[in-house]
């Protein structure tokens, strides 16, 4: 079986998670006790999500797909339909590049300038391959990140961004409300239903 069984995802000492959670075994996770997962998620092989105090929070219907990686100290949150593409990376901490501090984890906090901040990804944001995303971003329901793409600021709902910083270059379509109604008409029940 390549998912961890519900028994498992227990015993890896997830803190809540909802029903069909599909978790490659493949995967990593580390401060399982700060995640928390909703229903209808799929994270595939080779992934990695290390919850710091902050935590990992993701909604439900959510595809985190190979070689990602999710990491930080600070809250991280994924809202419902969202979807991390191949090799993306999101960080909620950060080292001082400048010079002006050592870098590195094995470090006493001290002599280290890591920024933290908390970072969300709305409902039905798509982020493209091979993206990074920083501490303090929050990207607004609905946008969409290209591939390859550095995104260090703020993405405002229902735009289309790429590049290296990312910059808006084009709006989304809303049609994927309607389709998400007519999925939730179709389900019919509560426990189907994102958290």
């Amino acid at each position: 079986m390549s998912y961890y069984t519900e028994s498992e995802l227990r015993e890896l000492g997830i803190k809540d998670f909802g029903e069909r959670v599909r978790i490659s075994r493949k995967s990593s996770i580390y401060g399982a006790e700060n995640i928390t997962v909703g229903n209808d998620i799929r994270i595939d092989d080779f992934c990695v999500i290390s919850a710091g105090a902050g935590g990992v929070e993701l909604g439900s219907f959510i595809h985190i797909a190979v070689y990602s990686l999710i990491i930080g100290r600070e809250r991280i949150v994924l809202d419902d339909f969202s979807n991390v593409s191949s090799r993306v990376s999101i960080y909620s901490n950060n080292d001082d590049y400048s010079g002006t501090w050592m870098t590195n984890p094995t470090l006493p906090e001290e002599f280290t300038g890591v920024y933290c901040a908390p970072v969300k990804i709305g409902r039905h944001a798509i982020i493209g391959s091979g993206s990074v995303i920083l501490p303090g971003v929050i990207i607004e329901d609905g946008v969409a990140i290209g591939a390859l793409s550095l995104v260090k600021t703020q993405c405002f709902e229902y735009g289309i961004y790429a590049g290296v910083p990312a910059k808006r270059i084009a709006e989304r379509k809303r049609n994927i409300l309607d389709l998400e109604q007519r999925l939730l008409d179709g389900l019919g029940s509560a426990e189907a239903k994102p958290l």
